[in-house]
């Protein structure tokens, strides 16, 4: 009898051939593939992370580099990968993994349900001897992914500890874009946002944010739907999103590109970041015994000329 946990046995627990089944991946990465009449999309059990969303008759919504490294322990780049419990370098301590933990663990596939015409994949991870090295606490993770004609992410963050603890967190959505620089994001004019680029400097969106440059934006304090306006595309994807008041904007540049090993030096310009997160000054405390989710809700409308 196959493992629990190959990939045989995972399809024996889960699979149902006509619309789900799980396959070797990238590097043989185990993930799970969604062909349904409404949407495709693929998920890695590495990281819990969702790498492809496709709803029927739409161009390929999330960006992926043809240069991601597929080795356990190595971030994927592209997708949306989950930052937890820290977003970028771990304050007190700069040997730690940049965003944390989780999107390099292997996670473990709880459940796939169909409830009409979507598919939910509920993953999770929880700590131990390995996440204790970086992060002295107890908790449970989950990653619910509703696949449909819109995709909804919900990272659910238990304490199981005896002590208070606080986390960051955040959904790092690479969106694929027809032209970074032909770009408008809605949603964020009047909202102040702290410049990652400028040493953190609190500064006010005036209108639509455009990209022309190397952009590390934190937009606090907010809860607003974003839209990112493609005109290249000739389609919007918009944002919603529950229990996160940080609203991250992010693009490397070429500059910023050309240090990346794992993003080809073009490929920032078919992608723009735009992530339901709750980091610095609005990262969340949990007692014991709590739990808080946070939900992100994509969506696609197509432009006409």
């Amino acid at each position: 009898m196959p493992s629990p946990q190959t990939i045989d046995g995972l399809n024996d627990r889960f699979a149902n051939p006509a619309v789900v089944k799980i396959v070797a991946g990238n590097g043989g990465l185990p993930k799970v593939q969604i062909t349904s009449p409404v949407a495709s999309a693929e998920i890695y059990l590495h990281g819990a992370q969702l790498t492809s969303w496709r709803p029927a008759g739409s161009e390929e919504v999330i960006f992926l580099s043809e240069q991601s490294r597929w080795e356990e322990g190595r971030a994927i780049r592209g997708g949306i990968p989950v930052c937890f419990p820290w977003f970028r370098a771990k304050a007190d301590d700069p040997e730690a993994p940049a965003h944390g933990f989780a999107r390099t663990r292997i996670w473990q596939l709880e459940s796939l349900a169909q409830e009409e015409d979507s598919v939910v994949v509920t993953l999770a991870t929880e700590s131990d001897e390995e996440s204790r090295k970086w992060w002295p606490y107890e908790f449970r993770l989950a990653h619910r992914i509703t696949v449909g004609a819109a995709l909804k992410l919900e990272l659910i963050v238990f304490n199981a500890g005896a002590i208070p603890f606080r986390f960051e967190e955040a959904l790092h959505t690479y969106n694929r874009v027809g032209d970074t620089g032909k770009l408008r994001i809605a949603g964020l004019g009047q909202v102040t946002f702290l410049d990652n680029r400028d040493g953190n400097l609190a500064k006010l969106q005036a209108g639509d944010v455009l990209l022309a440059q190397a952009t590390d934006n934190a937009y606090i304090d907010t809860q607003n739907a974003v839209e990112i306006i493609d005109p290249t595309l000739r389609r919007r994807i918009r944002l919603e999103k529950q229990g996160s008041l940080t609203t991250v904007i992010w693009n490397p540049w070429s500059n910023g590109a050309a240090a990346l090993a794992d993003l080809g030096d073009d490929e920032w310009r078919q992608m723009a970041c735009v992530e339901a997160s709750n980091i610095l000054g609005n990262a969340v405390t949990l007692a014991p015994g709590e739990e808080h989710t946070m939900t992100a809700t994509l969506c696609v409308a197509e432009e006409s000329n």
